[in-house]
């Protein structure tokens, strides 16, 4: 704990909070911040924790676990968004240690969590891509956009990504397995694969990787993370979330739909919760997208789901979706002629 902290009782920091976030957010989200909130102040009130000085990120990782028992994936990875705007804005008030926020990490959601329904459309990746190669070629909302919207990958998966596993004569990338260096794939061996690009994406991927205004460097085994912090470290896969959540905003590439201004939109800026925007999608539902659009593009179901890694029966009971009609129109062109 830095002793430049300033005691702040978990209660008045909550009620401190909602108070700098009432001017500038609708009356239903302050409500839901409230809301989620309270069961922070129960689990503080449980923990005997008098003084948000004391929170650590261990502490936090108990809070998590926690709160898990009792809500489903996508409802905690919601609170705990809260908790970590909370967070970011009592670090500014000297009340807890700067970058704790970064420590509150929500666990990956669960294959079919999210409805099959949010997904990335293929039009809206297409106008979103298009803007980042011409404005931000080979930034790394650029390549994090195309890696994922071309290959379909968890966000644990690119993660796990460093650079010498760019294979340029293959025009691929190779996930592996290594727990035992910080980095895990969701089936462990059995999720470890090539996956091919293409030239045209494989160049954005290399490109990235050699721009110069990308922070290089190593994490704390050695490895050279693809997709890197500031300080050129790996990030954690909230921030790989919050990255492609911002990058997928429309008023990143185009005009807001939503009548809003980014100085004034909750979604916008360093303490926002990315999620606000009505047109957010998140690194799953571009996997979703990703999925749907390579079966609608007669991918066979079988090269999908060993591209993706995902089984076969999970592939169609959550991942697909298509219409009854694309479904029927995908098996026609594959029947024998009359």
């Amino acid at each position: 704990m830095s002793d430049d902290l300033v005691p702040l009782a978990p209660e008045e920091g909550v009620d401190r909070f909602l108070q700098h976030r009432e001017p500038s957010v609708r009356e239903s989200t302050l409500q839901n911040g409230r809301t989620r909130l309270a069961h922070f102040l129960d689990w503080c009130d449980e923990q005997q924790i008098d003084n948000l000085n004391e929170l650590t990120g261990r502490q936090l990782a108990d809070f998590v676990a926690w709160r898990q028992t009792d809500i489903a994936p996508i409802t905690l990875q919601k609170q705990l968004s809260t908790i970590r705007q909370a967070c970011r804005w009592w670090a500014d008030i000297d009340a807890v240690d700067e970058g704790l926020a970064e420590k509150v990490h929500a666990p990956e959601l669960p294959d079919g969590a999210e409805s099959r329904d949010v997904h990335l459309d293929p039009e809206r990746a297409e106008r979103a891509l298009a803007y980042f190669g011409q404005y931000q070629y080979a930034s790394r909302d650029h390549a994090l956009l195309a890696l994922i919207w071309r290959t379909g990958m968890r966000r644990g998966a690119v993660r796990s990504l460093d650079v010498e596993d760019l294979s340029p004569d293959d025009h691929a990338v190779r996930l592996e397995h290594r727990i035992d260096e910080g980095t895990k794939l969701k089936n462990g061996e059995s999720g470890e694969r090539w996956v091919f690009l293409g030239p045209k994406w494989y160049q954005i991927i290399e490109d990235y990787a050699a721009n110069p205004n990308r922070t290089q460097g190593t994490d704390e085994y050695g490895r050279r993370p693809l997709f890197t912090k500031a300080d050129g470290g790996r990030p954690t896969a909230q921030s790989i979330y919050n990255w492609l959540m911002r990058a997928l905003h429309p008023c990143t590439y185009a005009s807001c739909p939503h009548d809003r201004t980014p100085e004034t939109c909750e979604a916008r800026g360093r303490n926002s919760n990315v999620a606000a925007c009505p047109s957010s999608r998140s690194p799953h539902a571009v996997r979703r997208g990703s999925i749907t659009y390579h079966l609608r593009e007669d991918t066979p179901p079988e090269t999908v789901s060993e591209r993706m890694d995902v089984s076969l029966e999970v592939l169609y009971q959550h991942y697909d979706a298509r219409t009854e009609r694309e479904k029927m129109d995908v098996r026609t062109d594959h029947l024998p002629d009359e």
